[in-house]
């Protein structure tokens, strides 16, 4: 398969690395130093798209990508409050789009149990329960979209939960706020070197539950990015990178 990059970061080096080792061919890569080379005629000559740029530039990149009408997979995160503008363009271009906030295995494995052990800890109301997240101080952006996604969950699963807030923890900033009754407290924390960490705690007098996923590099989010592209080749309409994976069946 004939991939493009859109953002040639590290992620997308990793990326570029496993999908030639999956033997797979990088016909364009885009990064900040050679945005010119973001054309029609460039992006037809891949299969698919994997894109791991910013939020600034995502909105455009997935345009381009209508444009050219070649299947793109976003990994970037901050965008979705368009989400909806961005389906509808979408499905009415007959375009190709799977995006998700972490395509790692492992990661998805974890949001899948997330949601049933918060629909689980519905019959026991003395636990309370908080999500923490780390990663390295590189990433400025809190909370991260893998905890947003799995606040999400609880949220959805969870009747004393309607609503996430964020607390942000770094060397030079200790912010100590707090969570009302009905507000999941999404505890975020930056420290050197840390690719990502999130955990689920549910609290009571008694005892403590925690569940957790710790990644020890970003080869696993990278992987899942190019299983991503695999998957959504020859596909048509607007996916959730859930649809990749079939707990269920």
């Amino acid at each position: 398969m004939k991939i493009a990059l859109l953002g040639y970061g590290k992620m997308g080096k990793i990326i570029e690395k496993i999908a030639i080792s999956r033997k797979h061919e990088i016909v364009l890569t885009v990064g900040v130093d050679n945005l010119h080379d973001l054309t029609t005629e460039n992006l037809q000559k891949a299969d698919a798209v994997i894109e791991f740029s910013t939020p600034a530039a995502v909105i455009d990149n997935i345009k381009h990508c209508f444009t050219a009408n070649v299947p793109v997979v976003v990994g970037t995160t901050g965008w979705y409050d368009q989400l909806h503008e961005i389906k509808q363009q979408c499905e009415q271009g007959d375009n190709t789009l799977l995006y998700g906030s972490n395509f790692s295995v492992g990661v998805n494995v974890f949001f899948h149990v997330n949601r049933i052990l918060a629909k689980m800890m519905n019959n026991y109301p003395y636990y309370d329960v908080q999500v923490e997240e780390i990663h390295h101080m590189q990433k400025l952006d809190a909370p991260s979209g893998t905890a947003i996604t799995i606040a999400e969950g609880i949220i959805e699963n969870l009747d004393s939960k309607s609503e996430w807030v964020n607390v942000l923890t770094t060397d030079d900033k200790d912010d100590d706020g707090q969570a009302a009754g009905n507000q999941l407290l999404i505890e975020s924390m930056r420290i050197d070197s840390v690719p990502g960490t999130h955990t689920v705690i549910y609290d009571s007098e008694v005892d403590t539950i925690e569940f957790k996923h710790t990644a020890h590099n970003r080869n696993g989010f990278a992987l899942g990015a190019v299983l991503a592209a695999e998957w959504v080749h020859n596909k048509k309409g607007f996916y959730s990178v859930e649809a990749m994976f079939d707990f269920n069946g």
